[in-house]
């Protein structure tokens, strides 16, 4: 009996602290701040084909369609680890403005976008170089600075092509 009750405790303290892209969403819930943040935007399919890759046209080739590098921020609104690293991306976005464009994907609205990147656990952000192939990376720090200097050293190595800041 005690190692049912171990056993359970375990799971439960395993989805506390971790989100997948196949829960589901609490009732309730509102959109994030960052629709109104215009450093941030909140891009739905339609938007996806036509400002970063329209899988559509070319399936088999990645072709970014956009004139700055981007990050995307793969997240649902139930996600916890998602609201942490939502404020410190709009910050971050803020710094780079002149320099990248970030984007948002709510997966629980568009789950073919999510499938197409085989999005499996959230948060996960996809940065996107101007020329070359985009990098994906999923969760975030255990502190908000280690959160803030993934987000950076990402953006600063894979996308702006500094190696040294």
């Amino acid at each position: 009996m005690m190692k049912q009750v171990f056993l359970a405790l375990c799971i439960s303290l395993i989805a506390v602290t971790s989100c997948t892209a196949s829960d589901k969403p609490k009732t309730g819930d509102t959109t994030p701040s960052s629709e109104e943040d215009k450093t941030v935007t909140l891009i739905n399919k339609d938007e996806f084909l036509k400002k970063v890759w329209n899988y559509n046209e070319s399936p088999n080739e990645w072709k970014f369609l956009g004139d700055k590098p981007a990050i995307i921020d793969f997240y649902a609104d139930w996600c916890g680890p998602c609201k942490i690293a939502s404020p410190i991306l709009e910050e971050v976005a803020k710094e780079y403005e002149e320099k990248i464009i970030v984007y948002k994907i709510d997966t629980q609205r568009e789950r073919e976008l999510a499938s197409v990147f085989g999005i499996s656990s959230i948060p996960a952000f996809l940065y996107i170089p101007i020329e070359g192939k985009p990098m994906m990376t999923a969760g975030i720090g255990r502190s908000k600075e280690q959160t803030k200097q993934m987000f950076i050293d990402n953006i600063e190595s894979h996308l702006l092509g500094n190696t040294t800041k």
